[in-house]
């Protein structure tokens, strides 16, 4: 491990800082007295680093367990350690703005309550969504008042719909499967176990809820007045969300950072999935943030973590974060033109003396080696060039076929068994894992693998890395807890009929649509629009259509929230047809269910 200045408490004095009180006990229920949250599972962590946990690590998810209010600045406060993210708070002339509130509607109301326990009961005057991301916006419902924004601003950058609702819908499914795996959402809350995720300690499982931005940031520069509070805004597309912004508070001198600059190195693209992002433009954003910003900047906070003060830490805290994204952009972009891979150039790379001993640039979220393959992926695709790796077989059968070159599963088994000796762990989880995949029922097989698994994730510096390791082992050896995903009611207001359209086309079995020809039209009553979608060769395609049902199989005259429910499974009730139902129901027959428990370390 490189020699990390351990003996530095400045994080640790700025996660303190401006406290003014906890909530106790550190646990939120919902409506029904369910545990949603509970901080205080973590106060394992008090201790002293045990051999099963990184020491970096072990150090990171010490400060990301701390909880409270804290002052950030005169009339700016924050929440920290109710959630995965960071709840802000700016008081106004009449009330308080909200920034980002939470992933749930029952702990950004817990975190309201311990707000105004200690600063009055301020109204919400407006609400601020940093980014496309749920930990962001999925607790609107929870600070807005009851039956919604009754005039409430809410503020959000261009596009933040649109991405907020792909993102959870689309490749949902599989996305909140290994979801499970990035966030050790299954392993238990200990030394053992799951202790962080590096950007905070895990995420709340309470109501998640969408209530659409009222009012658009589009440009860099644009100025808003809340509630009395002057903001000025810096859109910041394609850094650590599709759409996001950073924005200064002039009259408060401080710098809200989204997402964009936080005490860990980002991920570039995530473990459990997502859009490739651009390190490029991100590096490019926060130079312009110091530039813009940093001449009037005493504090600058984010939507994780905790803040830095005084203008001088500031710039270098920007100016570290900005290098560090540009050079892992750059120096995989010169290997990658000199021949090399992804996976050559994540093993080669090194980060500069400066930088590797930085500890907001360490990899607790993201790391060196997956982001590196990151930026391949975004310029070069899954293809390395070798034309052997252009149509290679499934696991399962290029499993089969390793081990009957190698000897057999015994032999292979054997073999694992000595690098697992020699320590070393990254083949021995290639042997192990071809055995399992040629073989699912060797236990023999799965116990070692879960083993090397477990021995992986105890050295991970990385929280993501950690959570996968050791959920791969928990799955290898308990099998799979299912954690059924949908699309949560609360959601459906973002929306919109193109997305519900495309998640419909998403669900169709193609093979089994092959020989269907059906053309039914849509006619909604509450948004007035009518839309025709068309189902040949095996794919549903939708476009807006006004007329009069002419060519159709089938007119469907209902609601958008009726629409959902059908998908969903609520059958049709109150729906009104004309034409050919039969058109309806074989339209249905041809949808498959999502897999919400699909296995990943089996085959």
């Amino acid at each position: 491990m490189t020699d990390l200045p351990f003996g530095d408490r400045t994080d640790f004095e700025n996660a303190d800082r401006g406290r003014i009180a906890s909530r106790t006990p550190g646990i939120v229920t919902n409506a029904q007295g369910q545990v949603v949250w509970d901080g205080d599972v973590f106060s394992f962590l008090d201790g002293e680093c045990p051999a099963s946990v990184h020491p970096s690590l072990w150090r990171q998810s010490q400060l990301c367990a701390k909880q409270g209010l804290y002052e950030v600045t005169e009339g700016v406060y924050q929440v920290r350690g109710l959630d995965l993210s960071n709840m802000t708070l700016v008081e106004g002339e009449r009330g308080v703005i909200v920034i980002d509130p939470l992933v749930s509607n029952e702990t950004a109301a817990a975190a309201l309550a311990l707000y105004r326990e200690h600063r009055g009961d301020r109204p919400v005057t407006g609400l601020i969504y940093t980014h496309s991301h749920i930990d962001h916006f999925g607790g609107a419902e929870g600070v807005l008042p009851e039956g919604g924004p009754d005039g409430i601003p809410i503020l959000a950058p261009e596009g933040f719909t649109e991405h907020a609702v792909a993102e959870n819908v689309y490749a949902g499914t599989a996305m909140a499967r290994r979801g499970v795996y990035h966030t050790g959402a299954t392993l238990p809350r200990n030394p053992q176990g799951m202790v962080g995720t590096g950007l905070g300690q895990t995420a709340s499982t309470g109501t998640v809820s969408l209530i659409p931005p009222t009012r658009d940031i589009t440009r860099t520069g644009q100025e808003e007045v809340i509630d009395g509070v002057r903001i000025v805004f810096q859109i910041t597309p394609g850094t650590e969300a599709p759409a996001e912004m950073n924005f200064h508070f002039p009259g408060h001198r401080a710098l809200c950072l989204a997402e964009n600059a936080t005490h860990n190195l980002h991920n570039l693209l995530t473990l459990r999935g997502a859009l490739v992002r651009d390190a490029r433009v991100w590096s490019r954003y926060l130079d312009e943030a110091i530039a813009l910003f940093a001449d009037d900047t005493d504090v600058a906070f984010a939507s994780h973590h905790w803040p830095t003060w005084g203008r001088e830490a500031i710039v270098g805290f920007l100016a570290e974060q900005r290098d560090l994204y540009a050079y892992l952009h750059d120096q995989t972009l010169r290997m990658l033109n000199q021949g090399m891979t992804g996976i050559e150039i994540a093993e080669q790379i090194e980060l500069p003396p400066a930088l590797e001993r930085a500890w907001h640039a360490r990899g607790y979220y993201g790391s060196v080696s997956h982001n590196v393959k990151a930026v391949y992926q975004r310029y070069m695709g899954w293809f390395d060039g070798n034309p052997a790796h252009l149509w290679r077989h499934p696991p399962v059968e290029e499993s089969r076929r390793y081990l009957d070159c190698m000897g057999g599963a015994s032999k292979v088994l054997a073999l694992a068994r000595d690098y697992t000796a020699q320590g070393d762990l990254r083949f021995a989880a290639t042997l192990l894992n071809h055995v399992v995949f040629a073989d699912p029922d060797n236990a023999d097989a799965k116990t070692s693998l879960a083993e090397v698994y477990q021995r992986l994730g105890e050295g991970a510096e990385c929280g993501t890395w950690r959570n996968f390791y050791l959920t791969g082992a928990m799955e290898l050896r308990q099998g799979v807890t299912a954690t059924p995903f949908g699309i949560s009611e609360g959601m459906t207001a973002g929306l919109t009929t193109e997305q519900l359209f495309d998640s419909l086309a998403i669900r169709v079995n193609g093979p089994k649509a092959w020989n269907e020809h059906l053309t039914i039209d849509w006619s909604f009553t509450d948004t007035g629009d009518r839309y025709r979608t068309t189902l040949t060769h095996g794919a549903l395609t939708h476009r807006k259509a006004p007329g009069d049902g002419t060519g159709a199989n089938l007119t469907v005259t209902l609601t958008q929230p009726q629409l959902l429910g059908m998908l969903t499974g609520k059958g049709t009730q109150d729906v009104t047809t004309e034409g050919d139902t039969s058109a309806l129901h074989r339209l249905m027959g041809v949808l498959d269910n999502p897999d919400p428990a699909f296995p990943i370390v089996t085959p």
